[in-house]
This record gives structure tokens, sequence and C-alpha cells, in this order.
């Protein structure tokens, strides 16, 4: 699957690094994030893994 010619697996890899920056930097403090913020998208970090995932096993079968 390919999102204007892109992957899906590489944007929602690009899309979780993304996210994994803003919950180090808002875990240390660096950038001002509420923690229902941080726990949401610790949430959606979690959740787009799991389909990155099983995209990426899916696509090697």
């Amino acid at each position: 699957m390919t999102i204007a010619g892109v992957p899906v697996v590489l944007l929602l890899g690009i899309t979780l690094f993304l996210l994994l920056i803003f919950q180090l930097t808002s875990g240390l403090r660096l950038i001002k994030a509420s923690f229902a913020t941080h726990k949401k998208v610790g949430i959606l970090a979690v959740i787009l893994a799991m389909i990155h995932g099983l995209l990426a096993i899916a696509s090697n079968m």
C-alpha cells in the first residue's frame, strides 16, 4: 500500500519516530506538555506501532 507513491509502512515509521521524539522531550521537560497529553500521545504511539508492525509483517508475506 502506498500514499502518493510512498509506502504506508514508511510513513507510519516516520510518524512513530516523531511521536517518540515528542515523548522524550516532553518527558524530560524540554517542551511543556501536560501529563494528559503525554499519556494520549503514548497510547497513540503504541497503537500506531502495532499497526506498523502488522503491516510490515504482512508486506513480507
